[in-house]
């Protein structure tokens, strides 16, 4: 029995090395997505560190690596998702960039992870049957300030179902942009001046 697939990388590096996902209800980045997501990233990865929440399979952070950036933090707490994000570093060989993380993704953001960062861009990308924990995500990044999870001219990109998009302000993050594709929702979020809130 084949193992379910997490698509291929993009760009870079480690072009076209196909991934594995953790389980076969794991959602993945589809390549179209994928595509998309990393075209409007790309000015922010050269030399710059990458959290991958809820990492799955890795392949954002993967992909992240692959196109220049510095290092990337994989944060997900299956052992399923640690063992697939473990084999497609070494497929891409990219795992000495790459630190993975087995934990609880929000404890993780609110103890050990303001101690990584920050982050020039962070992934959120949990599980669909589990909108709420995109909000939470964010208000803890949101929490840390400006250079504590996020940097200070960073962006977070939450992906979520279509119609369940954040907040579009959460603490001095604010949406900057929405893209839809198919059944998913991609959010930008990037730090505002206080007195721009209000």
């Amino acid at each position: 029995m084949s193992e379910p697939g997490a698509g291929r990388v993009i760009a870079g590096s480690a072009r076209g090395i196909r991934l594995v996902a953790p389980a076969a209800t794991a959602r993945p980045l589809g390549d179209r997505l994928k595509e998309a997501l990393f075209a409007i990233l790309e000015p922010d990865l050269k030399g710059r560190a990458f959290l991958d929440l809820f990492a799955g399979s890795g392949a954002g952070g993967i992909e992240a690596l692959s196109r220049g950036a510095a290092r990337a933090v994989f944060v997900d707490r299956s052992a399923e998702a640690f063992a697939a994000t473990t084999r497609n570093l070494q497929a891409s060989h990219l795992a000495a960039s790459g630190s993975i993380i087995r934990g609880d993704a929000l404890a993780w953001l609110r103890g050990a992870g303001r101690a990584a960062g920050p982050f020039h861009v962070i992934l959120v990308d949990p599980p669909y049957d589990e909108p709420a924990l995109v909000g939470a995500a964010l208000e803890a990044i949101a929490a840390a300030g400006p250079d504590g999870l996020l940097a200070a001219r960073g962006v977070v990109v939450a992906k979520h179902g279509r119609r369940e998009p954040p907040a579009s302000r959460i603490g001095l993050l604010a949406s900057v942009r929405e893209r839809r594709f198919g059944e998913s929702g991609l959010t930008f979020l990037r730090w505002q001046a206080e007195e721009e809130t209000r």
